[in-house]
């Protein structure tokens, strides 16, 4: 599961849809990876794929270590992808290599590893939950999200910034956030990055500002005040009470 948890994290932190790398990977010539193939490795449900994947994927994640320092492409991939303006614009807005900081890049052979059990994501990628830890997460997640306030009181706006349409999952959150119901760990872990998406939109910030395993660690520690005894209740101005909470994680 580590390399399941590796790729929907690398996507999450770069808010790229799953079409992203495959369109990449065919764009720029750097192998095979379907649609089908990558949505199966994200939940994990791809239990032996070609060797194929782990090059192309390999592949993109040094040209992205390659090619984009500090946020910025280089003028030689910019000009690769000028016949994709859609491609383009997503990388131009985010493209982060997976990759520890310091720490050489991962190419295919290292994602193999990963994928056999070998070899141990980049923290910053790893971002498993725990079967025992996940009612608190999901408790301290409604408190965040309410910033404290009766579920009635702020329904439809935490509904509004919840980004999924489909009505099974929207109920499922907003049982999850009423306190009737808890997230089971892979149910919580598969929505991190939507639910990142909602905090960052609740407290006026880009998503681009949170990173995924800042907002994980985020909920780690409001699960250890609520378990503390901690008053979780924010104040009256809800906005502010998600920005209090951002304000110490979010980058300027």
């Amino acid at each position: 599961m580590a390399f399941a948890h590796l790729i929907r994290v690398w996507h999450g932190r770069n808010g790229w849809s799953h079409r992203v790398l495959p369109a990449l990977a065919e764009a720029l010539d750097l192998g095979r990876v379907h649609n089908s193939q990558l949505s199966m490795l994200r939940n994990g449900k791809l239990a032996s794929p070609g060797p194929e994947v782990f090059l192309a994927l390999g592949r993109i994640n040094r040209l992205l270590a390659d090619e984009v320092v500090d946020g910025v492409l280089s003028d030689a991939l910019r000009q690769q992808l000028a016949d994709h303006p859609a491609l383009l614009a997503d990388l131009e807005a985010s493209a982060l290599p997976v990759q520890a900081p310091g720490e050489p890049v991962l190419g295919p052979g290292e994602l193999l590893e990963v994928f056999v059990g070998l070899r141990q994501p980049p923290p910053a990628f790893d971002l498993r939950i725990g079967d025992a830890e996940s009612r608190a997460l999901s408790a301290a997640l409604a408190e965040l999200l309410t910033a404290g306030r009766a579920w009635r009181l702020c329904r439809d706006q935490v509904l509004a910034a919840y980004p999924v349409n489909k009505r099974q999952r929207r109920e499922r959150f907003a049982a999850v956030m009423a306190g009737q119901s808890d997230y089971a760990a892979a149910e919580l872990e598969a929505e991190l990055p939507e639910l990142r998406r909602t905090l960052a939109a609740l407290g006026g910030v880009e998503e681009q500002q949170l990173g995924p395993d800042q907002f994980l660690d985020l909920l780690r520690r409001r699960a250890r005040d609520l378990g503390g005894g901690t008053d979780g209740a924010g104040p009256d101005d809800f906005t502010a009470a998600i920005r209090a909470e951002l304000g110490g994680l979010c980058r300027p």
